[in-house]
């Protein structure tokens, strides 16, 4: 089936055409599909999340023949989903956690019995090969970066509260620096040398890429480039050296295609972050608890 393609910088119009105005309008005959047309309103097209949806997901339970998944990006799909509870009307997105929205709104994520989307994930560090030869102390800096859920949830959460990305890192290294200075243990200062970090523009990289950032310049004095691009070109830029590390590849699922392409022309450092799940979010108040529940009766 032909997927709708929605463009980035029509991102914020989406035109769903949704098939019930709310949940008490809906009838008792009318399927969970009849109620958003049949619609999944997805991310960025190409990402692990967008593969797995479209080409595990939807085919593992026989979804692929009716179900369209609509592209665009996670600013795009956060705003439908927040115009369609404001109305309470249904709603199926692509999602994750962490992500800023589960604070922002009453979320359930749909359960997954065929463990299509591959389970709870790793958010893996990334350097180039030689970095760690040219800049070993920045290289021993990323090996030691690890957060937790919580601390890149309430840096998320200020972000999207409307303080800029900058200022919530500051914020967060402030009131952390018990953590921040097991990453900095036995890490000398650098001279002002630039280190390139490629990131995506989901919710989850921008809060990890900015705390590195301010932390590289405020506490070991690099000048740190955040380069935002496509997935990738993320990967590309590490495996080709035009970056010299990312904090935001997740494994062993989102990213694996990826990871299997560039394997060899990087260097992995392992998981800095443990907790990251992928699936299908609904509104609270919509009667469907797992992805068989879009299955035709």
């Amino acid at each position: 089936m032909l997927k709708k393609l929605i463009g980035l910088t029509t991102g914020l119009a989406l035109t769903l055409g949704l098939a019930a105005c709310g949940s008490e309008e809906t009838g008792a005959s009318e399927s969970v599909g009849d109620s958003v047309d049949y619609e999944i309103i997805g991310i960025d097209p190409g990402s692990g999340l967008m593969n797995a949806t479209l080409n595990k997901v939807l085919p593992g339970y026989g979804l692929d023949d009716k179900w369209d998944v609509i592209e665009g990006s996670d600013t795009a799909m956060t705003a439908e989903l927040s115009k369609a509870i404001k109305d309470e009307e249904p709603i199926i997105v692509t999602g994750w956690v962490p992500h800023w929205m589960w604070n922002e709104f009453d979320l359930k994520m749909l359960k997954d019995p065929k463990k299509l989307y591959g389970g709870e994930e790793q958010i893996h560090t990334l350097v180039r090969k030689d970095f760690e030869e040219e800049m070993p102390e920045a290289y021993k800096f990323f090996d030691q970066f690890e957060w937790s859920p919580d601390d890149m949830q309430d840096v998320m959460v200020r972000i999207q509260g409307g303080t800029s990305e900058e200022k919530a890192a500051e914020e967060w290294v402030s009131e952390n620096t018990e953590l921040v200075d097991t990453w900095l243990e036995g890490v000398s200062p650098g001279n002002g040398e630039e280190i390139k970090i490629p990131y995506v523009a989901w919710s989850d990289a921008t809060a990890s890429s900015n705390v590195v950032k301010y932390v590289l310049e405020n506490e070991l004095n690099y000048k740190v480039n955040l380069m935002l691009v496509e997935p990738g070109v993320m990967w590309a830029a590490i495996a080709e050296g035009s970056g010299d590390a990312m904090v935001t590849a997740a494994l062993p699922t989102t990213h694996e295609a990826y990871y299997k392409q560039f394997e060899g022309d990087f260097v992995d450092l392992g998981p800095n972050f443990t907790g990251l799940q992928n699936g299908l979010v609904v509104p609270a108040y919509m009667d469907i608890d797992s992805i068989e529940d879009l299955m035709e009766e």
